[in-house]
């Protein structure tokens, strides 16, 4: 695969002290590459770290371990004003629409705060040309402009903050949660205007999401969290069609299928016990306690992270051939 990295985080660590000796390990280890041009998904229930992950890559929180590598460069070892200059190149379209809108703003000052902010453009007059030809890109009209965040709809609102992160001319957008705060006939319009534009503006997609029938419509490649942990990454192909973690496995099962008689036919993979807290994770593989192939082994070892099939990793001991020819194989309670 010949393709250029534009981001590149390496065994990246977030945690968060909770008073003197409790950690809230929200991301813990977790390595992948995007390639310039394509969106990246990633996936997971609520409080797997996804979130958090996509906010450290981008500087909002300051990383406990790791790094990050944008277009080459250290993002949280740059001097304030290398970091001013690589932060027009990186965006973000947060998951409420209202809440990271300025209510007291216009959509005028909205999106032009960040070129001013960043001295883009010599004169008013180019910001507001600006603002209108991004109104108009993401779907809405120059009569827009003047209006506050409050006379819009959630799809709309959306929109603009679409239109925002657009204002500097990012190279990389990183999408978290987008759609999961818009009703189900607007979610569709939303992620194909997300299409149309990058392939327009030659964008580049980092895109949070727990819905993993719509992160299939939009991603190329998909990274599987749980617990904080990447468990399973490959092509969104190859996730739906012969997924491999256990983990990947229950969450596919989960996606309703629109015709009653496949529906009816087909097994549910039903999930026991409660996600395990991130304060005080399980020992060895995090997924071992709600997992109905718990071996021995998997509360004695981490899962290496390994390639088990062309272009498809997995984190876990069932795709260990030294283990599951040995002697560790053992099916046990593992799940206590």
């Amino acid at each position: 695969m010949n393709q250029q990295v534009l981001l590149e985080v390496n065994h990246l660590k977030k945690y968060f002290q909770l008073g003197k000796k409790e950690t809230l390990k929200a991301v813990d280890d977790v390595s992948f590459r995007i390639f310039k041009g394509e969106t990246f998904g990633i996936v997971g229930e609520s409080g797997c770290g996804k979130s958090t992950a996509g906010r450290t890559i981008i500087g909002l929180y300051d990383r406990t371990d790791g790094e990050v590598i944008f277009d080459g460069k250290n993002v949280h070892t740059l001097k304030e004003k290398e970091k001013f200059a690589l932060y027009r190149q990186m965006q973000m379209i947060f998951q409420d629409p209202y809440a990271s809108l300025n209510p007291r703003s216009t959509v005028m000052e909205i999106i032009s705060e960040p070129m001013e902010v960043h001295g883009l453009y010599r004169t008013k007059q180019d910001r507001v040309k600006r603002v209108y030809e991004l109104l108009e890109d993401v779907g809405l009209n120059r009569d827009h402009a003047n209006r506050y965040p409050h006379e819009f709809s959630g799809g709309q609102r959306q929109r603009i903050g679409i239109a925002r992160a657009l204002a500097l001319d990012p190279q990389f957008i990183i999408a978290d949660e987008p759609i999961s705060a818009l009703d189900v006939s607007v979610q569709a319009q939303v992620v194909n205007l997300l299409k149309r534009l990058q392939k327009e503006k030659g964008l580049t997609f980092l895109f949070i999401a727990h819905d993993l029938s719509m992160v299939k419509q939009i991603s190329d490649r998909i990274g599987v969290m749980y617990l904080g942990n990447l468990v399973e990454l490959t092509t969104s192909g190859q996730l739906y069609n012969k997924p491999l973690h256990p983990y990947t496995q229950a969450l596919l099962s989960a996606i309703p299928i629109p015709d009653p008689d496949v529906e009816d036919a087909r097994e549910r993979i039903i999930l026991k016990g409660e996600l395990p807290s991130p304060i005080n994770p399980p020992s060895g593989c995090v997924f071992r306690t709600r997992c109905p192939h718990a071996m021995e082994v998997c509360a004695q070892k981490k899962p290496v992270w390994q390639e088990a099939d062309d272009q498809h990793f997995v984190a876990c001991h069932l795709y260990n051939k030294e283990i599951m020819d040995g002697k560790e194989y053992s099916q046990t309670a593992a799940a206590k």
